[in-house]
């Protein structure tokens, strides 16, 4: 194991992969923000705006895309554990200088473990969603800028992001 693997809580001293055991911990509330962005066309743009697409709301499936993605996190993503999230918001915002739609999903909990993986999963597929919506529309669709804004709560502490989220 190399000295920048021995520090990964995932790792055992061997560098197997293994599940944290979280149990001794204390709860507290964790917060974790993180954003992502699908640029598109202006005219793809407005017709999502408008609601004048063929596979209906777009907006809202994705906002409902999201907060269900967030709450299946660990079945996804090998090594999460499961949580009894008590909050998951997820925004989606036009950009019209863009172009293109940011997506934001905040996430929390009272528990033993953190919820960034959760926020950045309720983006993900919010944003995977807006471009199966659209494809029919526009193909070239990228999804772009996925990231932790900040997080609260845990033995680490808080974490604001320094790096620039306007595209």
């Amino acid at each position: 194991m190399t000295e920048s693997t021995s520090n990964l809580s995932h790792l055992t001293p061997a560098g197997e992969a293994h599940m944290v055991d979280v149990g001794d911990k204390t709860a507290s509330t964790r917060i974790a923000v993180a954003e992502g962005y699908v640029r598109m066309s202006s005219e793809t743009l407005q017709q999502v705006i408008a609601g004048n697409t063929p596979k209906g709301d777009v907006m809202a499936t994705a906002r409902i895309a999201g907060i269900m993605a967030a709450k299946k996190t660990h079945e996804l993503i090998p090594l999460c554990h499961p949580l009894a999230i008590t909050l998951v918001k997820v925004e989606l915002e036009p950009q019209v200088g863009f172009p293109g739609i940011r997506v934001q999903a905040q996430v929390k909990v009272l528990g033993q473990t953190g919820v960034e993986m959760e926020a950045l999963t309720a983006v993900s597929v919010a944003c995977l969603t807006l471009y199966d919506m659209v494809k029919g529309i526009q193909k070239d669709l990228v999804i772009e800028g996925i990231q932790l804004l900040s997080k609260v709560g845990g033995k680490s502490g808080p974490y604001l992001s320094e790096r620039n989220t306007k595209l």
